[in-house]
């Protein structure tokens, strides 16, 4: 795997994901996992009235690219609404695909492009959205 995809930035948050523990009393909890490279994510949420996120709990077990995807994730969710959650998770998914050029309004998305050409890197980074866009779903029903 070419250097450029675990350059200083993805390292420094790959060693700093916030909100790394389980939730005793989620209103859901989601697990995810990628078959190609055995990365695992699972996501715990407690939401309020209004579906928004004001707990937050992550495992992660992942690569350098999905621990960095886990800390972004983490440092954003809290306040956010499933429907948010679930545009971060398409407009990643379609960033690493090809399909837009940018990675949306979700902050420091962009430190993820380096993976662009790597399809099979794509998995482990859209574990943390998934599983986190699935909990507040879940959660908010």
């Amino acid at each position: 795997m070419p250097t450029a995809l675990y350059n200083r930035d993805i390292l420094r948050l790959a060693a700093s994901i916030p909100h790394q523990r389980r939730l005793e009393r989620a209103q859901a909890s989601v697990e995810k996992r990628s078959p190609v490279c055995g990365s695992r994510v699972a996501v715990d949420v407690v939401v309020d009235e209004e579906g928004r996120v004001v707990e937050l709990g992550q495992e992660v077990r992942a690569c350098a690219l999905g621990q960095a995807s886990a800390a972004l994730m983490g440092a954003h969710a809290i306040g956010r609404s499933g429907s948010e959650l679930a545009n971060a998770r398409d407009t990643l998914a379609a960033y690493l695909a090809g399909e837009r050029e940018d990675p949306g309004e979700w902050p420091g998305l962009s430190v993820l492009g380096e993976a662009r050409p790597f399809a099979a890197r794509h998995k482990s980074i859209m574990l943390p959205f998934e599983a986190v866009a699935e909990a507040a779903a879940e959660a908010g029903r």
